[in-house]
């Protein structure tokens, strides 16, 4: 839905189009900022993780294991240097101190744009978009994204390549689990599932993956995720 009021000389009085503006800022919050207190003891514990790494494996996506944020942040600039990644959108620093963290550092070899004007100014130049997941899903493997924000959007969908922090114990049975867990707060915004790269077989039944979105989705699961 789109709603434009009345200019009043300044520039647009507002629009609502999944987000909306007003005197120039973007206003855009998440679904919820705590996810964790939304799963049952069962969901926290890493009851299903091993269903979950299977099933996310065998839909293409790569795992990796960490301690903290940080110890992410070598492979981060192997995989950068590797794709020759020119630009990074990175989000999610302003819940998660870790997480910016990692982006400073990451910045002293690739330019990381966190601020969400510039995201979207150079959506079409980004290599690698990072981004938060919320909870994942033991029967298919798939990582619940809660892309309210526009650049979110952007940072998971557009670039070539997705890297995704999420709690390694937060994972849900099933996907029936995961709508209950949704239900819960989906009164606004947008949210989704990722489960492995962009893939299609609409051409000759030949598998292509990136044609509508990311054609590498890495996933960092962190072990001592205090968000």
């Amino acid at each position: 839905m789109i709603i434009i009021t009345e200019s009043d000389g300044k520039g647009l009085g507002s629009i609502f189009f999944d987000f909306f503006v007003v005197e120039g800022s973007f206003i855009m919050e998440k679904i919820c900022h705590d996810w964790k207190h939304l799963l049952d003891k069962d969901f926290t514990n890493g009851k299903y993780w091993n269903d979950f790494a299977e099933n996310a494996q065998n839909a293409s996506v790569e795992i990796k294991i960490v301690k903290s944020y940080k110890d992410a942040i070598a492979d981060i600039l192997k995989i950068a240097k590797a794709t020759d990644a020119k630009m990074i959108a990175g989000v999610g620093a302003d819940e998660c101190e870790e997480l910016a963290d990692v982006y400073v550092e990451v910045n002293k070899s690739f330019k990381v744009y966190t601020d969400k004007f510039d995201i979207v100014k150079n959506k079409n130049e980004l290599d690698i978009g990072i981004t938060l997941g919320e909870f994942g899903v033991g029967e298919t493997g798939s990582i619940c994204v809660d892309n309210y924000a526009y650049e979110a959007r952007i940072a998971s969908m557009l670039p070539l390549i997705n890297i995704i922090f999420m709690p390694k114990n937060c994972i849900v049975n099933n996907m029936q689990d995961a709508f209950d867990v949704l239900a819960k707060v989906f009164w606004k915004g947008y949210s989704g599932f990722v489960t492995g790269p962009s893939r299609t077989s609409d051409i000759e039944r030949v598998l292509t993956l990136g044609v509508h979105g990311p054609s590498r989705v890495i996933l960092f699961a962190i072990e001592d995720d205090k968000r």
